[in-house]
């Protein structure tokens, strides 16, 4: 047997392999498209709410707990009373507080989208009576004319 003859076809086989492993290697497969990662609702501006006088004055205090939907705009679409603190006035308080937060909405795919959560207001009962309250004292020992 010829050793030319048995080489050649080796060779043409080695080449072609090598070819095909070479033109591989180049390829790079294209970047799977990944989406955005979610991110999670955060606040931005949330002022305290205005402790009601006739509450202070009188010593309530509490946690008004509220159920509040944030929309994609970043703003309060829902806010209710989940649990009551006890003291209409001072629900009316947190709700009134809460509808003027402002949010950076949570993102699903890149997206916003709106979500619920629970927010408890708390209303710390006042350690001091409020000056103010004895003008309301006042006005309430004098008699209706």
């Amino acid at each position: 047997m010829n050793t030319r003859t048995v080489s050649r076809p080796l060779r043409l086989l080695a080449l072609s392999c090598f070819a095909v492993l070479a033109a591989a290697c180049g390829e790079q497969a294209a970047p799977e498209a990944t989406a955005p990662a979610a991110t999670e609702l955060t606040a931005l501006q949330t002022p305290p709410p205005q402790y009601p006088l006739e509450a202070a004055c009188s010593g309530h205090g509490g946690v008004s707990t509220l159920k509040v939907t944030v929309g994609t705009a970043g703003t309060p679409t829902e806010v209710v009373v989940a649990k009551g603190s006890g003291n209409a006035a001072l629900d009316d308080a947190a709700v009134a507080a809460v509808k003027q937060w402002t949010f950076k909405p949570a993102t699903r795919g890149g997206q916003p989208v709106a979500q619920t959560l629970n927010v408890p207001v708390n209303f710390p009962a006042p350690q001091v009576r409020p000056d103010a309250c004895f003008s309301l004292d006042e006005k309430a020992k004098t008699p209706a004319q």
